[in-house]
């Protein structure tokens, strides 16, 4: 008898063993995807930049240092080797300030503004940085919860034991893409 309750027991406890890596591998997985999605979309506005910069050189002769810094920083986002996600965060918000800084220079040329091509590529570029926020909170989301998993007990031992590790988050470094924009309303 009590050696089919230790049995028992045993079995109970390599289900749940299995169940807890079972859960460890769909997070991990989940995270991928995540990456996967916040790489898409950072994909599309990489090949949407030569074609805002190409629109713009004609009308901005006086900003070549705006333009120089967008073509840059692209240039840099594509050096980052695969998998650095700290590394291709820091350069995606270098990029993100370069383009931020670009746009608000359009608002100086009113013929540049009325342009509809640079206004399809403003609107494709708004609708990758909102896709873009939606995947790297997705990606942040499904991070945090292998995170979680890797830390707690008991799932930490099954992880520790088959080399689940921490996962980074996409984070935005500079403090001023954090800071809420000012915003004057007349006066």
């Amino acid at each position: 008898m009590t050696t089919w309750i230790v049995l028992a027991a045993v079995v109970l406890a390599g289900l749940y063993v299995i169940s807890l890596y079972n859960r460890l591998v769909k997070t991990r997985q989940m995270m991928r995807e995540g990456w996967s999605g916040i790489d898409v979309q950072l994909k599309r506005r990489f090949d949407l930049i030569p074609n805002l910069v190409e629109a713009v050189k004609g009308y901005m002769t006086h900003e070549r240092d705006t333009l120089t810094a967008v073509t840059e920083m692209r240039a840099r986002v594509g050096s980052v080797p695969e998998g650095d996600v700290a590394a291709r965060a820091q350069a995606e918000g270098m990029l993100g300030q370069a383009l931020g800084r670009l746009l608000a220079v359009s608002e100086n040329y009113p013929d540049l503004k009325a342009s509809q091509n640079f206004l399809e590529l403003q609107q494709a570029l708004e609708k990758v940085e909102h896709e873009l926020q939606m995947s790297r909170r997705y990606y942040n989301g499904a991070a945090r919860d292998l995170n979680v998993m890797v830390e707690s007990f008991p799932s930490n031992l099954v992880a520790n034991q088959f080399g689940f590790e921490q996962a980074e988050y996409f984070e935005i470094e500079d403090a001023t893409e954090r800071a809420v924009p000012k915003v004057g309303f007349g006066g």
